[in-house]
């Protein structure tokens, strides 16, 4: 992926690493295009880069992303990067008495299907470029779950292994294939406390980051992972996956 003169558009744009990516790649002279539900937060992060473009979208609606493809279209007929960004994290106690399928349903939604349906909206216009990439943001716990967010490990673990297929089909088209796997970050992904965690790692580090790897292509299999979280993506492999669980997952 080039680092400057894209047409970027990123779902998620508006908080959280969605909204830190929007603004490094802008700062590096491409066009951004954000979307998000909430239009005080587009107009928001509008106000702070002026030249990001904010437009609405709703995975929950399939008509707001027909609409949303339909715009970009004509408004931006050189889209050429794809960041699949948007995505929903909650805690589940399954063994309760109280838990609802409904939540991991909702989970399902946006994590899966609605990654699977933006790339399904723009592959086409990205297809037509002559250098295009596709970025979806999966997790370092689609390799080693934490066992309290049973259905987002999960979902995570289905990104990494769906976009393995797509990078192999899409392997004769001039169309890259990138996985974002971020660790704990402080993002307000599971509420207000995990921006404020000592624990997480800080955005703006991780985000600079990201760019190193991106500027010196610097993501073998197209996965944009951190050196500490390597240990995990190689558990399985490394027999070390047992104790790895067990240390993230403690009674």
């Amino acid at each position: 992926m080039r680092m400057t003169d894209n047409t970027i558009l990123i779902t998620g744009g508006t908080s959280g690493i969605g909204r830190a990516l929007a603004e490094a790649l802008h700062d590096r002279g491409n066009r951004v295009i954000v979307t998000g539900r909430r239009q005080d937060l587009l107009e928001s992060i509008a106000a702070g880069r002026p030249g990001i473009v904010g437009m609405h979208l709703d995975l929950g609606d399939p008509h707001s992303l027909t609409r949303l493809a339909s715009d970009v279209r004509g408004r931006f007929p050189d889209l050429n990067v794809l960041i699949a960004n948007a995505g929903i994290s909650r805690t589940e106690d399954i063994a309760s008495g109280d838990w609802k399928v409904a939540e991991a349903e909702a989970i399902v939604q946006t994590n899966i299907l609605g990654v699977l349906r933006v790339i399904a909206a723009f592959l086409p216009t990205l297809r037509k470029q002559r250098q295009a990439a596709i970025m979806a943001t999966s997790s370092a716990l689609a390799f080693v779950p934490r066992a309290d967010f049973a259905t987002y490990c999960a979902s995570k673990a289905f990104l990494h292994s769906w976009l393995v297929s797509l990078r192999h089909q899409l392997r004769t088209l001039p169309v890259e294939v990138l996985e974002l796997s971020p660790p704990y970050v402080q993002t307000e992904l599971t509420g207000t406390a995990q921006a404020a965690d000592p624990r997480a790692m800080p955005l703006g580090s991780y985000i600079s980051e990201v760019m190193a790897m991106l500027e010196h292509g610097n993501h073998p299999r197209g996965e944009l992972l951190l050196e500490r979280d390597q240990a995990r993506r190689w558990a399985e492999r490394d027999g070390t996956y047992d104790n790895m669980f067990a240390a993230i997952n403690r009674a």
